[in-house]
């Protein structure tokens, strides 16, 4: 792809609705972008890493007071930010979005008004490459979440004892985008691709037309399943289209009518040929740093909380009750019976998930002492005392024994260690010969 000439971009006489259209975006696309703190830190390559960890969003705490008046006075809602959430569907994102097309629409009506110029051959230039920078640094910060599959994880060990019919749409779509880590891994691939294409001016293009594919199928799967991220999904596949929109009559032609066409070329930064050749390069180099910055950013969370080195629990497992004592009596295994358990769940090294007779699956905080005592505590409160203090025995690798206090009664439990491949979902496998389906 080239540089297109000032000659060429500097035509006279844009239409009236490409200059409006071109002046809304500018608003509207800029501040969208800017108040979404997650998109310009990805610019940062590997200094996000370190200034997340200490900064948080700028935009929380500026944005809140708007919010939140617009959202008490015409909504009726105390639109602001929940700082603990990661959903980018908040009523508080909603309002946002509205102001920020309120004065998008109000700056372009004025814009408009004052503004007699009837061409914008250099904004559109600039406007470009931002778009471009800002939408591909983006696809490579989800694409490296998916090629280190970290946006999406496996079934943890209490998820493959959860029955299929309490699971969420997004929790079903999550697990089983996780389930196959190639799968998950391809779609990253794609992403990561895409965002890489938008930083080279040549292959904007085919960037911005492989973003629209995969942010139709984010979309889809977003509006679907329930995922709290259909603003974000939505608003990217919406700057595809924007960058693809000068280009419509050209991709038609080849598409469509099978017909040549012009080359695809990027609206020139400078009217010096020296100056775009520069700013071609620190393109690329840009794009390198995101790469670089993202996939190091996965890297460092697959290894330290899913790949081989991150840390498990000492007793790792599900561990099925064989015994249940409390205060000397034994407990028979009623489905009926709120205090026996039916199995425990050792994952993550502070936690833990224990079953009840009724299949119900509670999780609780755990803590390893020093002397070999297991607590539990409950996770809806804070600072409260633990319902369990057990000592830990293994007498052999498969059995635990817990011995000590349970909801202040002394209990005495046994257990066995279930194998976690003895599941179909993690021991089935790949067949290239099936002679019948297996869905089991």
């Amino acid at each position: 792809m080239t540089d297109v000439p000032d000659t060429i971009t500097a035509r006279a006489g844009w239409n009236p609705l490409t200059r409006i259209a071109l002046r809304f975006c500018v608003v509207y696309f800029g501040l969208f972008c800017l108040l979404l703190s997650y998109i310009p830190f990805a610019l940062l390559g590997v200094l996000g890493r370190w200034i997340r960890r200490y900064i948080e969003p700028w935009n929380m705490g500026l944005t809140d007071p708007v919010t939140g008046w617009v959202g008490r006075t015409f909504f009726g809602v105390d639109a602001v930010q929940h700082k603990d959430s990661g959903a980018g569907d908040q009523a508080a994102v909603w309002v946002l979005m509205l102001c920020v097309l309120v004065v998008a629409v109000v700056a372009t009506a004025v814009w408009t008004t004052v503004d007699r110029r009837t061409a914008h051959p250099r904004l559109l230039a600039w406007f470009t490459l931002f778009l471009r920078m800002m939408l591909g640094a983006t696809m490579m910060g989800f694409g490296f979440a998916k090629l280190f599959p970290t946006q999406m994880p496996g079934p943890t060990l209490a998820q493959l004892l959860q029955p299929y019919g309490d699971l969420s749409p997004a929790s079903v779509l999550w697990l089983q985008i996780g389930s196959s880590y190639p799968y998950e891994m391809t779609l990253g691939a794609v992403e990561v691709v895409a965002g890489l294409l938008l930083f080279v001016p040549r292959t904007a293009v085919l960037g911005a037309a492989l973003t629209l594919a995969s942010m139709a199928q984010v979309f889809l799967t977003n509006m679907t399943f329930d995922i709290p991220e259909k603003l974000l999904a939505s608003h990217l596949l919406l700057i595809a289209l924007v960058l693809l929109a000068p280009y419509f009559r050209q991709l038609i032609n080849v598409f469509v009518l099978q017909r040549m066409c012009e080359p695809l070329t990027q609206p020139s930064l400078f009217t010096d040929k020296r100056k775009n050749r520069i700013a071609l390069w620190i393109q690329v180099a840009l794009g390198i740093w995101v790469a670089f910055g993202g996939g190091y950013d996965r890297w460092v969370v697959w290894q330290e909380q899913y790949g081989a080195g991150s840390p498990k629990s000492e007793l790792y497992g599900i561990w099925d009750v064989r015994d249940f004592t409390l205060d000397g009596l034994s407990v028979p295994p009623l489905t009926t019976d709120e205090n026996r358990w039916q199995r425990i769940v050792f994952d993550d090294p502070e936690a833990a998930t224990y079953q009840r007779m009724n299949g119900e699956l509670v999780p609780a905080r755990a803590a390893f002492r020093p002397n070999g005592q297991l607590e539990l505590a409950t996770t809806t409160a804070e600072h409260q005392p633990p319902f369990a203090t057990l000592s830990t025995e293994r007498p052999s690798p498969d059995r635990l024994l817990l011995r000590g206090k349970l909801n202040d009664r002394t209990a005495v439990i046994t257990l066995d260690r279930v194998d976690p491949n003895s599941f179909t979902l993690r021991s089935r496998g790949f067949h290239w010969v099936q002679d019948y389906a297996y869905f089991r």
